[in-house]
């Protein structure tokens, strides 16, 4: 049943991708591989599809706070032509404007502003909050209701991943004496990471977790625990460490300091580039059936789609194992208590 179903629904991704697209990949050249790019990075409106030269998007909004003009609020479909659905400096609104690379910009370029705008990241930000808050909250109200009893519902699905990660993550990791400390930590992180990455995989959702400022804010944040928890072992064998000659420590300890910032950096770029570079290849192989306009590289192409479809699944799961697992070694190495006789 659930081969059956993940068939189906990659099928159906298969086709909607293709289909949200199939005009714009028809008319030039440049149309038929320049959906890729804005696919993956951040935008201020949601593209859905487009039919001939009607553009199906969700306007979000455009929040931006300047010294001399204070709060301003703005629909992104204001920066925009509404005719040729293009941004440009030319449709800028009080000063602003979004270029054709999505980047919001002043006119005044010695004009300082702060952008908070609700992005289509963002936005996915706030979908997966509330996809995780609905399983959660649906999963307590069971147990409150039920104590005791063996789960049944979305209590049974959460259930064995909330014991996974906290007897095969947290506790081998951590140790019996602090891993209770941190696996809601460490839960937050792979239920986020893990549903953020499979939600991204559905026709024109948001590259989530394939964004490098999702990742270095995760990253930040296991690098801030690892750090503040660190023992007194932990610091010393950063800057003093046991057993290594006077002599050696001179380039031991840099080596270590070095150490604890490309801890994070690893797990951030990780995360970054395993998600993009799977959307970009899924959607690299659907525009290869415009490109060349061939049956037979349609019918190869979509075979590959397909797969790798499948592939990302994993890799959605994965990787979201991955970044909780590692973060929790680098919180037990922090924390572990160490037999000096």
């Amino acid at each position: 049943m659930v081969r059956k179903f993940l068939c189906l629904s990659i099928l159906i991704s298969v086709f909607w991708l293709g289909f949200s697209n199939v005009v714009s990949a028809a008319g030039d050249e440049e149309s038929k591989t320049g959906f890729i790019l804005p696919h993956v990075m951040d935008n201020y409106e949601w593209h859905f599809a487009t039919i001939g030269h009607t553009h199906i998007t969700l306007p979000l909004p455009v929040i931006i706070y300047s010294p001399d003009q204070g709060l301003e609020f703005f629909l992104s479909s204001n920066f925009q032509n509404h005719e040729t659905h293009k941004f440009g400096k030319e449709y800028g609104v009080s000063g602003y404007y979004i270029d054709e690379n999505y980047q919001l910009g002043a006119l005044d370029e010695s004009r300082t502003f702060y952008d908070f705008s609700i992005t289509k990241n963002v936005t996915m930000m706030f979908i997966v909050i509330a996809v995780l808050l609905f399983l959660m909250l649906n999963s307590a109200k069971f147990y409150k209701k039920n104590p005791g009893t063996a789960p049944k519902g979305i209590a049974s699905f959460i259930e064995p991943i909330v014991i996974f990660v906290r007897d095969e993550i947290a506790l081998p990791n951590i140790g019996h004496k602090k891993y209770l400390k941190f696996t809601p930590y460490l839960l937050t992180l792979f239920f986020f990471i893990w549903v953020g990455n499979l939600l991204g995989l559905f026709p024109e959702a948001a590259n989530f977790t394939g964004n490098i400022a999702l990742t270095f804010t995760l990253a930040i944040f296991t690098f801030i625990i690892t750090n503040v928890n660190g023992n007194k072992d932990y610091w010393k064998h950063v800057f003093a460490t046991p057993g290594v000659p006077v002599p050696l420590l001179l380039i031991i300890v840099p080596v270590e300091i070095i150490g604890l910032f490309t801890k994070p950096f690893a797990l951030m770029v990780r995360l970054f580039v395993a998600i993009t570079a799977g959307h970009i290849v899924i959607l690299s192989f659907i525009a290869l059936i415009f490109v060349f306009e061939s049956l037979a590289v349609g019918v190869a192409s979509t075979i590959m789609v397909v797969f790798i479809n499948f592939i990302e699944i994993l890799v959605a799961t994965i990787q979201a194992y991955v970044f909780t697992l590692f973060s929790a070694m680098y919180i037990g190495l922090a924390v572990a208590e160490h037999d000096h006789h």
